[in-house]
């Protein structure tokens, strides 16, 4: 019995998966709030009935996808801003990890660019949870650095909000770039790295 249960489960979470993978894949060409159910269970070749096995609306599957999309970006985000040793290492190591993700996910990326200002207003919230989580596990860990000492709460918050939304605009320019040309991406690596040390800057002389 348990063996059956395991194989219907799994065949519940293929199907999820595939309706998922069939939204972002039309998202490509059009907005969410423009996104009809029968668009989506006709390219995966479910019945429109079936939809409601595994999510309410499009609204609530594109929920699904801010999470797909964000979700597991937490350790990365963390990873890119943790200690080191100077600022240009970080700077530099978190321009790759966001090329890097780009370059894997660029429906992902797409989808969060178009739809954080969309007309879905579940997914504009969910995109803003989101950010708002990075933004607090940021702050946490540049506490952590020493010339943080003498910070509020407020002004490390403020700080990590910066960041956050300097990464999601580095993410849209290497988005834009990725039929470009090698020095399209050089252009755009160069620029990241003078508007993230521009807020290096900022951030040493803040307290001044």
């Amino acid at each position: 019995m348990s063996h059956t249960l395991g194989i219907r489960q799994a065949q519940k979470q293929k199907t999820r998966q595939a309706l998922l993978d069939a939204a972002l894949g039309l998202l490509e060409e059009q907005s969410l709030s423009s996104l009809g159910l029968r668009e989506v269970t006709r390219a995966v070749g479910v019945a429109p009935t079936a939809f409601y096995r595994h999510f309410r609306s499009i609204a609530d599957l594109g929920v699904a996808l801010v999470e797909e999309a964000l979700g597991s970006l937490h350790p990365m985000i963390r990873t890119t801003v943790t200690a080191a040793d100077s600022s240009e290492e970080r700077i530099a190591r978190a321009i790759q990890l966001i090329a890097g993700h780009v370059d894997a996910y660029p429906a992902h990326v797409r989808f969060i660019a178009r739809e954080r200002h969309g007309g879905v207003q579940p997914v504009r919230e969910a995109i803003r949870d989101q950010l708002v989580r990075f933004a607090q596990e940021v702050s946490a860990e540049l506490a952590k650095d020493p010339e943080s000492a003498g910070w509020s709460e407020d002004d490390l918050l403020m700080l990590a909000h910066l960041y956050v939304d300097q990464m999601l605009i580095t993410a849209s320019l290497f988005l834009e770039a990725l039929e470009g040309t090698a020095e399209d991406r050089e252009r755009v690596t160069q620029l990241a790295t003078r508007q993230m040390r521009l807020i290096s800057i900022g951030r040493h002389h803040w307290r001044d």
